[in-house]
């Protein structure tokens, strides 16, 4: 697959003497996929997507869009449309003139500017909203209006900042919903910037976890959430658990009286203690004696759809997540705990 977007050997300092914001990274995003910077403040994230709009310039390295070195073009030269989190409309204009704008700069006739914009809003559910005022919007309508602001202009690459952080929750489960659904439908190459990592699951095909301006891990959803790297990707990729345990001679590893399920054993290596990362929804929970594992229970918090356990143990206090339960654990019960084939990974060896 050709890649949309290729980053070589980028690194950014904005002083002579200053820190290094961007620190020799490399990635690629394929053409017609999404992928997420995902990080902490400061980590390096925004400021490599500005690279990639042209709004900063790199101290070092190349920038390629569609196979070709954009690295010294300016933002105007590179067929990249941005979307703010701001969303950043004009509130003097009518919700057809904000998204026909960028067209009508770049001269293009005002009747098919007008034509183009109409079916922008089309394609992002808004068609017919055309002579209303952005302060009459909702604010998921007028992030859908920045969208279609952006696509209106045909760009090689979308590129969208923290887009959803303005909005309440039901909201942002909505579009990133219709965010997915159109990359998937019109096949956009996208780099999208989040620091909400069940954001960054839902939305896409590519993960990059960046940390003080390096990428601390790459791959798919799966991949960073199954099978993070480090303890920094465990705890940045969700809710995990970091214990201490053994690995053996036969490469089996031992959580106190559990084994690891087999396909979390990691490589053959030499035996000692190794550090597990373990999600909360990877235990079961089951009776006295049913598993290995024996605990009391010493919280239970009802959540709806979910259980959520404060469960003591011989390997120390474990934060465990149940779907809804036939029989609900109580306070001071004893109950017996094994692992999932899922949610469990060897971090240290």
């Amino acid at each position: 697959m050709k890649n949309g977007i290729e980053f070589k050997g980028i690194t950014k300092r904005y002083t002579d003497q200053g820190q290094l914001a961007v620190k020799g990274i490399d990635f690629c995003v394929p053409q017609g996929t999404l992928t997420t910077l995902l990080g902490p403040s400061g980590c390096g994230k925004t400021t490599t997507l500005r690279m990639i709009a042209g709004l900063e310039s790199p101290s070092s390295g190349a920038i390629l869009i569609d196979g070709v070195d954009v690295t010294t073009l300016s933002a105007a030269q590179r067929n990249v449309s941005l979307v703010f989190q701001s969303y950043a409309l004009f509130p003097h204009m009518t919700i057809l003139d904000n998204v026909r704008y960028g067209l009508t700069v770049a001269g293009v006739g005002r009747d098919e500017a007008a034509r183009r914009a109409e079916a922008a809003l089309a394609t992002v559910g808004l068609g017919g909203f055309g002579a209303r005022w952005p302060g009459e919007l909702s604010g998921g309508q007028q992030q859908r209006v920045a969208l279609a602001r952006a696509l209106v202009l045909e760009p090689a690459v979308l590129l969208f900042d923290e887009p959803l952080s303005n909005l309440d929750a039901r909201l942002r489960r909505q579009m990133r919903d219709e965010i997915r659904a159109l990359q998937q439908r019109l096949k956009l190459t996208v780099a999208y910037v989040t620091h909400d990592q069940s954001e960054a699951l839902a939305v896409s095909d590519q993960i990059i976890v960046m940390r003080d301006g390096m990428i601390a891990q790459a791959g798919t959803p799966a991949d960073l959430y199954e099978r993070p790297n480090s303890e920094f990707v465990a705890g940045f990729m969700g809710e995990a658990l970091l214990l201490p345990a053994q690995a053996r001679s036969d490469s089996s590893v031992w959580l106190g009286p559990l084994a690891l399920p087999a396909r979390r054993q990691p490589a053959p290596g030499a035996p000692g203690p190794v550090k597990v990362a373990v999600r909360p929804e990877a235990w079961q929970v089951g009776d006295r004696g049913e598993h290995p594992l024996a605990g009391t229970v010493v919280k239970s918090t009802y959540l709806g759809g979910i259980y959520e356990y404060t469960i003591d143990t011989e390997i120390g206090e474990l934060f465990v997540v149940c779907p809804r339960m036939a029989r609900p654990r109580a306070p001071a019960e004893t109950i017996s705990l094994s692992l999932h084939e899922t949610g469990v990974s060897v971090l240290i060896a």
